[in-house]
C-alpha cells in the first residue's frame, strides 16, 4: 500500500493536517495537491472540526510545487479536486500553519494562506518565484507586503534569499517561535483555547477580519458595524451574556493562577 500523502488526525474539535512526502521535503506534486484540495474540502463541511492545524512531516513544511514534475523529469497526475489554494482560502475554520521547517516558493504562499502561523527554530522562508521563472499565482506578492511590509517583502521575492525563524517574527510574519518539540503542543493549546470561544460569534469575527483586511479601513468599519448590529439581533441575549460572563470570570482566574504559579517557579 503506498503511504498516504495527507495524514489527518481528529482531536475534540481541533483537526491537524500533515504533508507526507518527508522524503521530498513535502513537494507539492500534482497528486498531494490534489489530495490536500480533497481533505480541505471535506473539512469545510465537517462538524467536527472547528480549528485545523496545518504542518509538515520531517524537515520541511513544503517546499512547494514539485520541480521535477514542472521540468517533465517526472509525470503528473490528474487534478480532480478545485485549486488547492481556493480550497484552503474557502475553509471556515482558522487555520494555524504549524512551520515546522523549509516554507520555500508555494509553500511559503501555502503558509501565508494560514490565519497565523506559529514556527519552530528550524522553519525558514524563501520566494524563489523570480529564480524558477515562475510568477506567483496563490497570493504571495499581495499578502506579503500586507504582513511585512512593502520593501521587506520586496527584499525577499526580487533576491529569493531565505528568512530565517526568528527574523521572520521580529518582522511579523510568524507569532512566535517555539522549540521543535512544543511546536504542535503550543498550536494545540492555542486551536483548543479557539475552540473554547463561542462558535458562530468567532466565526463572524473570522469572516470580518479577512473582508477588511482586503479593503480600506472605512470600509472595513461598515464592515464590521453591519455585522455586530446583525450578529446582536440574532445571537445576543441577556441569558447568554450571563452565562458566558461567567465562563470568562472563571478562565481569568485559572490563568492568573498559572502566571503566577510560573513566576513563583522562575524564582
Amino acid at each position: 500500500m503506498s503511504q498516504d500523502l495527507v495524514l489527518v488526525n481528529k482531536n475534540a474539535g481541533v483537526t491537524t493536517v500533515t504533508l507526507n512526502r518527508p522524503e521530498a521535503l513535502n513537494a507539492l506534486s500534482s497528486a498531494l495537491r490534489d489530495r490536500l484540495a480533497g481533505v480541505f474540502a471535506d473539512l469545510a463541511t465537517d462538524s467536527e472540526t472547528q480549528v485545523i492545524i496545518l504542518t509538515g512531516a520531517g524537515r520541511a513544511f513544503t517546499v512547494g510545487l514539485d520541480l521535477k514534475e514542472l521540468g517533465g523529469e517526472i509525470p503528473a497526475a490528474a487534478i480532480t479536486s478545485q485549486s488547492l489554494s481556493d480550497a484552503l482560502v474557502l475553509l471556515p475554520q482558522p487555520v494555524i500553519g504549524a512551520i515546522n521547517g523549509f516554507a520555500i516558493t508555494g509553500g511559503f504562499e501555502l503558509a501565508l494562506l494560514c490565519d497565523f502561523l506559529i514556527a519552530s527554530p528550524s522553519a525558514c522562508f524563501a520566494d524563489t518565484h523570480a529564480r524558477v521563472g515562475v510568477v506567483p499565482g496563490w497570493g504571495l506578492s499581495q499578502r506579503l507586503p500586507r504582513l511585512i511590509g512593502i520593501n521587506r517583502a520586496k527584499e525577499l521575492s526580487l533576491t529569493g534569499n531565505y528568512l530565517d525563524a526568528e527574523t521572520a517574527c521580529s518582522w511579523g510574519l510568524v507569532n512566535r517561535v517555539v522549540s521543535a518539540d512544543t511546536l504542535l503542543p503550543v498550536c494545540e493549546a492555542l486551536a483548543r483555547d479557539i475552540v473554547s470561544t463561542e462558535p458562530v460569534t468567532r466565526g463572524r469575527i473570522k469572516t470580518i477580519m479577512d473582508e477588511g483586511w482586503q479593503t480600506t479601513l472605512d470600509d472595513g468599519l461598515a464592515i464590521e458595524l453591519a455585522a455586530s448590529a446583525q450578529h446582536g439581533k440574532q445571537e445576543v441575549t441577556p441569558e447568554k451574556i450571563a452565562a458566558r460572563r461567567q465562563n470568562i470570570q472563571a478562565r481569568g482566574r485559572a490563568q492568573s493562577s498559572r502566571a503566577q504559579s510560573s513566576r513563583t517557579q522562575s524564582h
